[in-house]
């Protein structure tokens, strides 16, 4: 029983978390609307890759993916850290999204903010591309952008 409220009250504490780290991005931008906003830099030799599932390999649903980065920290949407970032997937878009302005949400662009660095998605059969994009504490690709290679799954 106790471990159950624990476990309750870390998912609540990460939701009023993350709710204020939207708004306070929310406002920074909202601030900054009438000015341009910079963007952040990224190490030159940082990488962004899928440690799993590997491309064109084929996989069951729900798909479990692991998120890699090399030479660059993950950290919370909101929290600005110099080489620092959160993970963006992109699932089955035919284009990037603009980079010049804070990623949008929805079913084919998945916001990582809190930090994570895996998921589990439920997709349907058949083949589906997934790409990850490095986003700064605004959501926003930062000035070198650091996109995954678009990889092709195939679910069963």
């Amino acid at each position: 029983m106790m471990l159950k409220i624990k476990q309750k009250t870390h998912i609540i504490m990460k939701n009023i978390i993350s709710f204020f780290a939207f708004l306070y991005c929310s406002f920074v931008i909202l601030s900054a609307s009438a000015q341009e906003i910079p963007l952040t830099e990224a190490p030159e030799n940082a990488v962004l890759y899928f440690i799993e599932p590997a491309n064109l390999e084929t996989v069951s649903s729900p798909v479990v993916i692991k998120f890699g980065l090399i030479n660059m920290g993950v950290a919370p949407a909101g929290i600005n850290l110099a080489n620092t970032g959160h993970h963006h997937l992109l699932i089955d878009l035919e284009e990037l999204p603009a980079f010049d302005a804070p990623l949008p949400a929805n079913d084919n662009v998945r916001h990582f903010g809190l930090g994570q660095t895996e998921t589990t998605l439920s997709l349907p059969s058949g083949e589906h591309t997934l790409q990850l994009v490095l986003g700064d504490w605004l959501h926003i690709p930062h000035n070198n952008p650091l996109v995954s290679e678009k990889i092709t799954i195939i679910v069963e």
